[in-house]
C-alpha cells in the first residue's frame, strides 16, 4: 500500500460573460459540473444590489450571489466527493429545493458561472484550484446567444432582458478584463478544452507518481 497521501480532487473554474457558452462548454467537457448560478440570492434578500438609475435588481453584480455558500460546496466536493446544492429558479429568483451532487472519485470537476473568477484566489489558497478560465467571444454574438436562451427559458420579462442585454453588451470587454484580473485565463472554447485536458492529464501524472 502506498504511503503517499491521496491526490486531492481539484476544480477548474469557468467564468465568462453571461451568454458566453459556459454551460454548453461544461457539458462538452464530459466532467462533473457544479453550476454556480444556483447560488444566487433570492428575490426577497435585502442585500440585493440595484442597477443605478433603475429599479432593476443587478443580477450581474457579485453582490447578488452567495460566494461563501458556493466556495463551501466546492471545498466539500474536493474533500468528500459530494455536497448538497440549491436548485435555483431564475424566473422566480428563488431557491425551489436542493439536490445532492456526487462526483464520487472523479479527480477533476468544473464549476461554471459568471462569478467563478471572483473565487479564484480563495480556491488557490485552499489548494484545490486546477485552472481558471474565462470564455470570451464577440459581444454581438454573446448578446444574441444570451437573449435567445433567456427568451426560450422565460427567465425574465422581455423588457428586462433587452435592457440587461444591451447593458451587458456595452460592458462585455470590461467584464472580461475584470475576470482576467482575478486570475482567469481568457480563451475560446477549443483552447479551454485543451487546458482542461492538460489539467486532467497533469492530475493523472501526479497520481501515477504517487
Amino acid at each position: 500500500m502506498s504511503s503517499h497521501p491521496p491526490i486531492p480532487t481539484r476544480v477548474v473554474l469557468v467564468s465568462g460573460p453571461s451568454g458566453s457558452g459556459k454551460s454548453s462548454f461544461a457539458a462538452r467537457s464530459g466532467l462533473p459540473v457544479l453550476c454556480l448560478d444556483d447560488f444566487y440570492k433570492e428575490a426577497d434578500d435585502p442585500t440585493l444590489p440595484i442597477v443605478p438609475g433603475t429599479s432593476d435588481i443587478d443580477w450581474d453584480s457579485p453582490a447578488s450571489w452567495d460566494a461563501e455558500a458556493a466556495l463551501a460546496a466546492i471545498a466539500e466536493l474536493c474533500a468528500k466527493g459530494r455536497t448538497q446544492v440549491p436548485v435555483y429558479d431564475i424566473a422566480t429568483s428563488s431557491r425551489v429545493g436542493a439536490e445532492a451532487l456526487d462526483i464520487a472519485r472523479t479527480p477533476l470537476f468544473l464549476a461554471e458561472g459568471i462569478f467563478a473568477a471572483d473565487i479564484v484566489a480563495r480556491c488557490r489558497d485552499l489548494g484545490v484550484l486546477a485552472d481558471a478560465l474565462c470564455l470570451r467571444g464577440r459581444p454581438s454574438t454573446t448578446f444574441r446567444r444570451r437573449l435567445l436562451r433567456d427568451l426560450k427559458e422565460g427567465r425574465k420579462s422581455v423588457p428586462f432582458l433587452l435592457r440587461r442585454g444591451w447593458r451587458l453588451m456595452r460592458a462585455e470587454r470590461a467584464i472580461v478584463a475584470r475576470q482576467v484580473a482575478f486570475g482567469a485565463h481568457p480563451c475560446g472554447k477549443d483552447e479551454a478544452l485543451g487546458r482542461v485536458a492538460a489539467a486532467a492529464a497533469g492530475h493523472c501524472a501526479k497520481a501515477r507518481a504517487a
